[in-house]
């Protein structure tokens, strides 16, 4: 049974969220003068959140374009504080010696309760707090615009997202290895970084969850916390029934494929894990070396010709298209972490990118790298909406009487005041299966006998996940249903279909053309079309079936999808396509000659001082969800900044008559003394060598400060 434990967290902040929540309600002032007594009494005896500094006052860590000052110069500069930027700029600023500053377009996620509740987040779709693109024309989807949301907030779009923590499949990993030449990113050695990430703790109610492949003491809380729905359960039953395993964890051993529960980025007081929320902590926040600046749009990258080589030397950026250009300084690197549609943005405005493309807008071209922009890879879903038979949701969205009224009342009391979750807590994506397109058991050669091109990772890796939701919507979830509803929704994982992000202008504020050309590819359609077919005979299958009214005969909801034929399904995938959120490819990780724009360290083609981290430079998408993908890379590029810091520090001592010392490190990862060098050689590969001390050491040789003999 839930205890009655009241959350400092949860109801610190929330007395804003409750006006907002309240302010869309009919009989908005009756609710919120009669909620507002019973809140104000636990709001005020909860001690205010401490929160950390952002920068919002940009001349603090920039100056006017011409002028450098020496608090406008970092050792890193990291440009987008998103799912990556978060994570890659906390573990940089561990090391106190090394100075980041963070640049991010939006504001802090955590202050919007939309966001930080689970059940919030398409609230902001349409928000200030997102940007709001839209794809050009879709060719092969009925020349349909489609709405791409992308958070403007720290955290990225994992302050959005709907909480879904899978990692995709292992071989995903394997795969990228092979094709960067460079067996660090296979799932053998990549996958402790997402155990680095991880805070994982045994659930009493999943023990089938093996423990020991998870992290437990990373800073990202996965798990089980969310509200699921009653029937949700029937999902899993269903699928099981028509052929489809069942898998004790999505992220295990035992691989991806089955269906289960899927774990989510939702912590024990029932509130969004985002990389804001994970890693930038009070704490961290005020850590000197460590500057978070908001509102801060980057405009462009500074170059300068370093000893006949190109150099990333900084960052330009401002508050608005009008505003006032700063500029910051890298010392050492420029880390471009501002996503799939926002990287090769910034990479083109700033010169490097397809030449033909940059002299047709007038912009000087720096380095010209035809892969920018290019290889655009997205998961297109299709949603199937039903009559729910017992007209059963726990979450009222829209009040429609006395009844619904006390119902969100109650569901805010447990949200807000009693923090025991509750249907606030939901994340919406509560269950799911990933499945084979080829799989002779669920689509028997007789009836499915097209041979599709297989465009999976390997012979155990998906290419279509099936996920439920308690209700049915439309355009985003800006159109729900007048009725109750439930759904079932189907993504195509291995895409063959690629687009582009090109210019529209010079100008940093406009927004770039986004074509993902969705469904370019037939085998496209056809691999959705199975799909669409699997979750009709899921939704037939008891116990899911006796949850659906398929006697309703609402000409807007999909209760005689069943009824059409294969090439009316196809025709209705073309013009029903969406976007689930997960744009990837467009800073590839690849050989140059292959549209590589990266290296397998991340380093830009051709540029000093210059990588990539976030979802842009995936060399494929993965097999299911993309926010782990990105927590783990920005650890494993931390990690390599930090080791390569380390490495450089040591080559100041390659050269000295230094036989052996020793160096005392106050590093938290080390608190012992440890021989350093040896006859001049590092020894970090063997012992864990504080970079810190290396750092301090190497800038005291430099003064002049320390001076060894034989």
């Amino acid at each position: 049974m839930a205890s009655l434990h009241v959350s400092p967290i949860s109801l610190s902040a929330r007395l804003k969220f409750l006006t907002d929540i309240f302010k869309t309600r009919d009989n908005g002032r009756t609710i919120f003068s009669a909620l507002l007594v019973l809140v104000l009494g636990a709001y005020y005896i909860s001690k205010k959140k401490q929160q950390g500094k952002f920068i919002s006052n940009l001349s603090e860590v920039g100056s006017v374009s011409g002028r450098t000052r020496l608090e406008d110069e970092f050792d890193i500069i990291v440009v987008g504080g998103g799912t990556s930027g978060c994570a890659l700029a906390v573990r940089l600023s561990e090391d106190s010696s090394i100075r980041v500053l963070l640049l991010e377009a939006g504001g802090s996620g955590r202050a919007l309760p939309f966001s930080r509740m689970p059940a919030g987040s398409g609230r902001l779709f349409r928000s200030n707090h997102v940007f709001p693109l839209y794809t050009v024309p879709q060719v092969f989807a009925k020349d349909k615009k489609i709405f791409w949301p992308r958070a403007k907030l720290l955290g990225g779009c994992s302050s959005i997202n709907a909480q879904m923590a899978q990692y995709g499949a292992p071989e995903d990993y394997d795969e990228w290895a092979r094709h960067i030449g460079d067996d660090s990113w296979s799932w053998k050695h990549f996958q402790k970084y997402f155990r680095k990430f991880e805070k994982y703790i045994p659930d009493a109610r999943y023990p089938e969850v093996d423990a020991s492949v998870r992290g437990n003491s990373g800073p990202v809380r996965v798990g089980y916390f969310n509200t699921v729905s009653k029937t949700a359960k029937a999902f899993v039953e269903s699928c099981i029934r028509t052929g489809i395993p069942f898998t004790p964890d999505f992220n295990g051993p035992k691989g991806t494929l089955g269906t289960n529960r899927i774990m989510t980025y939702v912590d024990q007081n029932y509130e969004r894990v985002s990389s804001e929320s994970a890693y930038l902590t009070p704490d961290v926040l005020a850590r000197p070396n460590l500057k978070v600046a908001v509102n801060a749009t980057a405009t462009r990258i500074l170059f300068e010709n370093v000893d006949g080589e190109i150099r990333a030397v900084g960052v330009e950026y401002a508050s608005s298209a009008l505003g006032t250009r700063y500029c910051s300084r890298a010392r050492r690197e420029v880390i471009l972490s501002a996503g799939a549609v926002h990287s090769p943005h910034i990479l083109l405005l700033s010169g490097v990118g397809p030449a033909e493309q940059l002299k047709a807008h007038s912009i000087p071209v720096v380095k010209d790298l035809p892969g920018v922009g290019a290889n655009l890879v997205d998961h297109c879903v299709f949603d199937i909406g039903f009559k729910d038979k017992h007209n059963d949701f726990p979450l009222i969205v829209k009040a429609k009487g006395p009844l619904d009224v006390l119902k969100i009342i109650s569901s805010m009391i447990q949200y807000s005041v009693l923090g025991i979750g509750g249907p606030l807590a939901m994340n919406f994506g509560e269950y799911a299966a990933f499945v084979r397109s080829d799989d002779p058991t669920l689509f028997p050669p007789v009836e499915f006998p097209k041979q599709l091109e297989d465009s999976t990772s390997s012979e155990n890796s998906p290419d279509l996940e099936i996920f439920t939701t308690p209700f049915a919507y439309k355009d985003h979830g800006a159109t729900l249903f007048d009725v109750f509803t439930r759904a079932l929704h189907v993504y195509l994982l291995r895409p063959n279909s690629r687009g582009t992000i090109t210019l529209k202008s010079a100008n940093a504020f406009d927004f770039p053309i986004i074509n993902p050309n969705y469904l370019q590819s037939s085998d496209d359609v056809e691999k959705l079309m199975r799909g669409v077919k699997l979750c009709l005979r899921i939704a037939q299958q008891e116990p899911l079936r006796s949850y659906i009214d398929y006697s309703s005969g609402r000409s807007d909801l999909d209760q005689e999808l069943h009824r059409k034929s294969d090439e009316e399904l196809r025709e209705l995938v073309r013009e029903r396509v969406e976007t689930v959120y997960h744009p990837t490819s467009t800073c590839r990780m690849a050989p140059m000659d292959q549209d590589g724009v990266v290296d397998s360290d991340l380093r830009v083609y051709g540029i000093k001082g210059l990588r990539v981290c976030d979802a842009s430079f995936f060399p494929w998408i993965v097999s299911g969800h993309t926010a782990g993908a990105c927590f783990a890379a920005a650890e494993k590029l931390a990690d390599l900044i930090k080791t390569g810091l380390c490495c450089l520090n040591c080559n100041a001592f390659q050269h000295s008559t230094v036989t052996s010392f020793r160096v005392h490190s106050t590093d938290p990862l080390t608190h012992r003394w440890h021989d350093t060098f040896v006859g001049g050689r590092c020894c970090h590969l063997h012992l864990s060598v504080s970079v810190k001390a290396m750092v301090l050491l190497r800038r005291s040789l430099e003064n002049n400060l320390l001076n060894f003999g034989t």
